[in-house]
């Protein structure tokens, strides 16, 4: 017990704690003297005790029988995202499976058992760059198009956050990571003709540094052209809601009442907060039921009404502490695959903090990724301690596979 990292257990239980406690208040209502309150607090602890149990049990599984479980239960997963299209919708789309006492969530499993197959596959030693990016790529592919059916398309971006960070830290040359993000920031500079070209010529001058073929290179600038003069055509063939939510984004005031209805509640509720915030259960926007999904997606706003400047702070500086101590203990995992993992998790995580915040904040598009630990919500919780658990098995045994 003494290479158990208690400082990363402990930071991960005070933001679980901090969790009960926002989704407490943002299941509340205080209208004068008339309190009404949910039970999601009490579903979110029995939630946390169930993490816990399956974070204990992890520990003390062997890790043969982990590794003997990444393909099967990846092969479970996948045909849970093909059933989970076929049920009836909720809120609008194809996620959860209802289990009765619950609402399961596939595709939040698919992510961890994503980076375990993808650090899996592409550990094997005598690999060469093309194997290494073809097993990554299938793994990776079948999952995201799965979840674009339901439609997500904020867990799908997740995917690739992961994939990129884990051949980042692999052994592939770091100039295929260019050539795996040119595309997309093809689509970004495509509302600009002469910003893709300078793009595209820095572009090819960065590859041609990298010594390699010039066929490959103009292969690259050829496809990212297209890509270019494609962009309008897959704009168009957008849904109206993911077209508003894009533009609202750019500015929420063009449908106050519609698209742009969350974001600007929400950054009434922070900006109305102050240096110090309303007091615990005093927030005026949640109490009113002016914000939306305060104990899910925006229970971040929740905090920054009540609890002010200081308490946003105060989380960011958990959350910080928390990632950091993750970042730098990882670095001592020694194993290819168990290191792969590490940074998948690592990654992921610090991807949905980003966005929650960043879309409570109004500075990135509203999506459907809670707030990691703190957000209300069983199967995201869940997945979230067991990876973390990983993470924690792995450093406890680092001395046995350095």
């Amino acid at each position: 017990m003494k290479k158990f990292e208690w400082i990363i257990f402990g930071l991960l239980m005070l933001l679980l704690l901090i969790g009960i406690f926002s989704i407490y208040s943002a299941s509340s209502s205080r209208i004068g003297d008339d309190f009404t309150i949910a039970n999601y607090y009490i579903k979110q602890l029995i939630w946390i005790i169930i993490s816990m149990l399956v974070l204990f049990v992890l520990l003390k599984t062997p890790n043969a029988i982990v590794e003997i479980s990444i393909l099967p239960i990846y092969i479970f997963t996948i045909l849970l995202l093909i059933l989970v299209l076929f049920l009836p919708e909720i809120k609008g789309s194809h996620r959860w499976i209802n289990l009765g006492f619950a609402n399961f969530q596939p595709s939040e499993l698919a992510k961890l058992i994503t980076i375990m197959a993808i650090s899996k596959f592409i550990s094997k030693p005598f690999l060469n760059d093309g194997q290494i990016l073809f097993r990554s790529f299938v793994i990776t592919i079948i999952p995201i198009t799965l979840i674009l059916l339901e439609p997500d398309l904020g867990t799908s971006l997740t995917f690739f956050v992961i994939l990129f960070s884990i051949l980042l830290v692999s052994d592939l040359p770091k100039f295929y990571l260019i050539l795996i993000i040119s595309p997309i920031l093809s689509i970004l500079f495509s509302f600009s003709i002469w910003i893709f070209i300078v793009y595209t010529l820095l572009l090819i001058y960065i590859l041609s540094r990298s010594n390699l073929d010039k066929v490959l290179i103009g292969f690259v600038a050829v496809i990212n052209t297209f890509i270019f003069f494609i962009t309008p055509i897959f704009w168009n063939s957008l849904k109206d809601y993911q077209q508003n939510r894009i533009l609202t984004f750019l500015n929420p005031m063009r449908d106050p009442l519609g698209a742009g209805y969350q974001i600007i509640q929400s950054k009434i509720a922070i900006g109305s907060g102050g240096i110090f915030g309303k007091g615990f259960l005093m927030g005026t926007q949640k109490n009113m039921n002016f914000l939306p999904e305060h104990h899910t997606d925006f229970i971040f706003s929740v905090i920054g009404e009540e609890f002010g400047f200081f308490g946003c702070t105060f989380i960011l500086l958990i959350y910080f502490l928390f990632l950091y101590k993750i970042a730098k203990s990882i670095i001592k995992i020694k194993r290819k695959e168990y290191r792969y993992v590490s940074v998948g998790i690592l990654a992921y995580i610090t991807f949905q903090i980003f966005i929650n915040i960043g879309m409570n904040l109004g500075i990135v598009p509203t999506t459907g990724i809670p707030l990691p630990f703190i957000s209300y919500g069983g199967t995201n919780l869940l997945i979230n301690v067991t990876a973390i658990g990983l993470i924690l098995k792995y450093l406890k045994e680092r001395s046995i596979f350095a």
